[in-house]
C-alpha cells in the first residue's frame, strides 16, 4: 500500500497536468508508479523525468547494457517496482535470460560477453563499495570511452533516486503482480 494518497489526472493541479501531460507523450508513453508518486512535487517530476529520458533514451548505451546496469541497481535494493518494470526492457533489449536470472539470484552471470561484464563489474563495484576499482574503471573507459563511464556512474545514481523514491513511499507493484524479487 502506497504511503502517498492516489492522484488521479482529473485532480491534478494545472502543474501537476502540464507535467503529467509532458511524461505521457515522452518515450515512457505512459504516467506510472514513480511518475506518479513525483507528481506530488510537479517541479521535481518535471527534472527528474527529463533527466531520465536522457539517461535512458540518450546515452552511448543501448538497452542491453543500460538495462543491465537497471536492473543490478534494483536486485541490490530489492526494489520490487523497478525490477518488473525493467526486466521486459532488457528482455526487449537483447540481454540474456541466464544473465538477468542470474542477477536476480544476486550471483555474478557465468556467460557474459566482454561489454556486458565490463557494465556488470562497474555496477557491482559502484554500488557494493562505493567506488571502482581502477582495474575495472579502466577497462570500462577502454570499452565504452570516458563518456561511456561518466553516463554508466550517473545512469547508476538515477537509479538508485529512483529505487529509494519507491522504497521510501512504499510505491505499489501493478495490481495482480507477484513481486518478482526475494528479499
Amino acid at each position: 500500500m502506497s504511503r502517498l494518497l492516489p492522484l488521479v489526472p482529473d485532480t491534478l493541479s494545472p502543474e501537476q497536468r502540464r507535467v503529467y501531460d509532458a511524461i505521457a507523450a515522452g518515450p515512457r508513453a505512459g504516467v506510472r508508479g514513480l511518475f506518479l508518486a513525483l507528481l506530488h512535487v510537479p517541479e521535481l517530476a518535471d527534472r527528474i523525468q527529463h533527466l531520465g529520458e536522457h539517461l535512458r533514451y540518450g546515452t552511448c548505451f543501448p538497452p542491453r547494457f543500460s538495462e543491465l546496469a537497471i536492473l543490478i541497481t534494483a536486485r541490490h535494493y530489492t526494489c520490487q517496482y523497478e525490477w518488473q518494470a525493467h526486466e521486459p526492457h532488457a528482455q526487449k533489449g537483447g540481454l540474456a535470460q541466464s544473465i538477468i536470472d542470474a542477477v536476480k539470484e544476486r550471483r555474478r552471470p557465468a556467460a557474459m560477453q566482454a561489454d556486458e561484464a565490463a557494465v556488470y563489474d562497474f555496477t557491482t563495484g559502484l554500488l557494493r563499495n562505493g567506488k571502482v576499482a581502477d582495474a575495472v574503471y579502466e577497462c570500462t573507459v577502454k570499452t565504452f570511452g570516458a563518456r561511456g563511464a561518466i553516463e554508466l556512474g550517473a545512469l547508476i545514481g538515477y537509479y538508485i533516486m529512483i529505487a529509494m523514491t519507491l522504497l521510501a513511499h512504499e510505491v505499489p507493484l501493478p495490481p495482480g503482480m507477484a513481486p518478482p524479487l526475494r528479499a
